[in-house]
């Protein structure tokens, strides 16, 4: 497998991870290229920190190929994963080191020359908030500032791939802005994948998202195509005097209608449809007092819960 664009940072293809009759992960593709913060998202159990861990090189997938940058990982391990930086869901940090001195482990462990340790380490510190922690032991700081560590040792070698599991855990309010201002500073020249559970998290940094389910991606689009989700763009309406829901069923070119409470109502057009003036004429003539017609969107929360949960939607 090679790969012909040197934008892409992360090249995966036919990826399968599996545990005794157990498939993790099922014939995964995936390209993330410089430039990019991919939210990787799913349940639990969905497969993505199994994903991460075949990415990253700590753990051998049962099939697939994955090249970092253009090296192949299975064959040349060393060489790419110096080009990666791995923020696991716990942070793996020594409690007993000082911030400095962990920081200049992760740096030489990474393969930063020895003249170039110092001035990576103050990097990384300045960038996570650590400038006046340098001197403290891990195990005395508060978890939000363990999990600025754990961001930094990820950071210290200046890698071109950054994977991030959960890595606002335990913050704060300015924490979380803080650290999310950081990875869209990193994912300006890199390339970055960030694994969270909070979903607005992901609307506010990430430019692309992949949902797993049952080890396989369900949804691969940017943020704005989140509006396009299942067919077609949607409309929100309010009635004065709303009728029967089954009124607006049989409006030419719906396709669904979702009750949103007191005379709200969320419709979704059908494929190449666009009913809007059908239902402010059966408005007028019905007498339904409408009271505000505007374009909807899928939230990201809404398309989540839509392809995961277990019952098929209807």
């Amino acid at each position: 497998m090679e790969s012909a664009d040197p934008a892409l940072t992360i090249c995966a293809r036919g990826l399968s991870r599996r545990f005794g009759n157990h498939v993790a992960v099922k014939a995964l593709d995936l390209d993330v290229r410089r430039g990019e913060v991919l939210g990787l998202l799913g349940p639990n159990g969905a497969g993505k920190t199994t994903t991460m861990q075949m990415l990253t090189g700590n753990l051998a997938p049962t099939t697939g190929a994955i090249r970092i940058c253009d090296v192949d990982l299975l064959e040349n391990p060393a060489t790419a994963k110096a080009r990666i930086g791995y923020l696991p869901e716990t942070p793996p940090l020594y409690k007993e080191l000082t911030v400095a001195e962990y920081l200049r482990l992760a740096a030489r462990l990474h393969r930063v020359p020895r003249a170039e340790c110092a001035g990576a380490v103050n990097s990384a510190m300045a960038r996570c908030g650590l400038t006046d922690t340098g001197r403290k032991l891990i195990g005395t700081l508060s978890k939000g500032f363990q999990q600025r560590v754990g961001i930094a040792q990820a950071i210290v070698h200046d890698p071109d791939v950054i994977i991030l599991d959960e890595p606002t855990v335990g913050l704060d309010p300015n924490q979380i802005l803080e650290i999310r201002s950081l990875i869209r500073e990193l994912g300006d020249k890199r390339s970055v994948i960030l694994s969270t559970h909070i979903l607005p998290e992901v609307e506010a940094i990430c430019t692309r998202v992949q949902i797993m389910h049952h080890g396989e991606i369900v949804f691969s689009d940017t943020i704005a195509g989140l509006r396009d989700f299942q067919g077609g763009r949607m409309v929100s309406v309010t009635l004065q005097r709303p009728p029967a829901i089954d009124a607006l069923r049989d409006i030419p070119g719906v396709a669904a209608v979702e009750a949103a409470g007191e005379g709200r109502f969320r419709l979704q057009f059908a494929p190449g449809a666009d009913p809007t003036a059908a239902l402010i004429s059966r408005a007028g003539t019905g007498d339904w007092g409408l009271q505000q017609l505007t374009p909807a969107q899928s939230s990201l929360e809404d398309v989540f819960v839509r392809l995961t949960k277990k019952e098929p939607v209807a």
